[in-house]
């Protein structure tokens, strides 16, 4: 009988022992692209890497934060240009946490720091630019955003990779200004081209006229061109002489018979 206790309390002793030491482990698994914070008790530890990681004791607890490159979207918010004109100005950036120590105990919200960060650089940029400008530098614009907001990502322990404007939205009337200035530009552009290929025809005519002036025998030979051209198409070519006119077309030869009758009756 006390053989049977003996057993019966080593058989659950070796079940509860090591359930009593398991439950003492605390397990962390940080997947690849991310950094854990380890925290004892609410009091920053130290950092740990990618994989699974084993405490002794309870008390552990583990904050991931994303070390991968982010894009983050600024919304269009209302900015006056240099004109005094209202617009709408979008941003995209795209960041890279650094010191994630930093990042996450500097400030309650790093996302939100940088998105408002942005948005007060945008608006400093804006507003010194006229709308040309805007419209003509906009990669310069983006170095400029660039600039400023690196200055306060610095300080949150995140690095700041480009800045670039989105969308540049414009108030209805002066969308329709610029689509009248395009169009009428383009206008512009089509007559100059085309008062460019008439001077140019008309050159070439008073070329011609001044070249047939001075050598007749190249009137005779546009006249036995005009006469070739005129019997492979088939039209009728209609020469002035001083007996009256003769009508020469291609084909069965009916117009210069019918010429050659009225010639004899006469």
């Amino acid at each position: 009988m006390m053989e049977n206790i003996f057993w019966t309390i080593a058989l659950a002793a070796a079940i509860v022992v090591p359930l009593i030491v398991a439950s003492r482990w605390t397990v962390f698994t940080v997947s690849e692209g991310f950094y854990g914070l380890l925290y004892y008790n609410g009091k920053s530890w130290h950092r740990i890497s990618p994989g699974k990681h084993r405490f002794w004791k309870s008390g552990y607890t583990v904050q991931l934060v994303d070390m991968r490159k982010t894009i983050l979207t600024v919304a269009g918010q209302e900015v006056l240009s240099a004109e005094n004109v209202g617009l709408k100005v979008s941003a995209v950036l795209t960041y890279q946490i650094i010191e994630c120590e930093t990042a996450m105990h500097t400030v309650q919200d790093y996302v939100a720091s940088l998105y408002n960060a942005t948005q007060l650089a945008l608006r400093s940029v804006i507003a010194g630019q006229s709308i040309e400008a805007l419209l003509d530098k906009r990669l310069d614009i983006g170095k400029e955003l660039l600039a400023l907001v690196k200055l306060e990502a610095e300080k949150l322990g995140i690095e700041v990779h480009a800045v670039e404007v989105k969308d540049v939205m414009f108030p209805s009337e002066l969308k329709k200004a610029f689509s009248e200035v395009l169009r009428a530009q383009k206008e512009g552009q089509a007559a100059l081209e085309r008062a460019r290929c008439e001077t140019a025809a008309l050159r070439n005519l008073a070329n011609a006229a001044r070249l047939m002036e001075g050598n007749p025998a190249l009137m005779n030979l546009r006249l036995m061109q005009s006469i070739g051209a005129a019997g492979t198409t088939g039209n009728t070519l209609v020469m002035g002489m001083l007996g009256g006119f003769v009508p020469m077309k291609n084909g069965n030869g009916k117009a210069e018979s019918d010429h050659k009758k009225s010639s004899e009756e006469n």
